[in-house]
């Protein structure tokens, strides 16, 4: 399932779980440091008025925090909620469950997931190129004795946080730019 929005979970394990469940652009907040970290508040911001964000937290009073702090914090754009049940029980990687005894979203399976998604989300239709690894490696973004300045450039065009890996800002460039953006933008940067 392709997803239009970004969606914004609590952390990595979660964007994990998510990364095999759909195809989408999916955001960790890195638990509750989003509420000292401007440059991903900011991301997150960017990504709401672009295509819209999915905000889908753990079912506990952590993930209600962060879940409040974020809808708080973007006032324009699209931002919608999905909610995940919560059931009690233990995630698999875990010795044992969490403060509140209930699966976060890295525990759900998968047709739990979907079905949440799918309540809120906008499925994409492909009608643009995307922007490939083929294309950072081509256009120096990856590979070359330059490419980390290269991604950086276009890391702080977009307002993106430093130190995006290359497949993480591959993966905001297609959810923020067109295939045409992203190349004028190499064309303006190679003059």
């Amino acid at each position: 399932m392709k997803i239009r929005e970004a969606i914004i979970v609590e952390g990595i394990y979660d964007k994990i779980t998510l990364d095999s469940v759909c195809d989408a652009l999916v955001v960790p907040t890195c638990g509750f440091s989003i509420f000292t970290d401007e440059k991903r508040l900011s991301y997150i911001r960017s990504l709401a008025e672009k295509n819209g964000i999915i905000i889908l937290m753990d079912s506990d009073s952590a993930g209600f925090k962060i879940r409040s702090f974020l809808s708080e914090r973007i006032k324009t754009g699209e931002v919608r909620h999905a909610y995940i049940p919560a059931r009690p029980g233990k995630e698999k990687r875990k010795n044992r469950p969490s403060a509140e005894g209930t699966l976060g979203v890295e525990g759900q399976d998968t047709e739990t997931l979907l079905k949440v998604i799918r309540s809120v989300a906008t499925q994409k239709e492909e009608t643009n190129r995307s922007v490939t690894k083929l294309d950072f490696y081509t256009d120096g973004l990856s590979g070359s004795a330059d490419s980390a300045a290269r991604r950086a450039l276009l890391s702080a065009h977009l307002s993106l946080p430093p130190h995006l890996s290359p497949k993480a800002l591959l993966a905001a460039v297609n959810s923020l730019m067109t295939y045409d953006a992203y190349a004028e933008w190499i064309r303006t940067l190679d003059k």
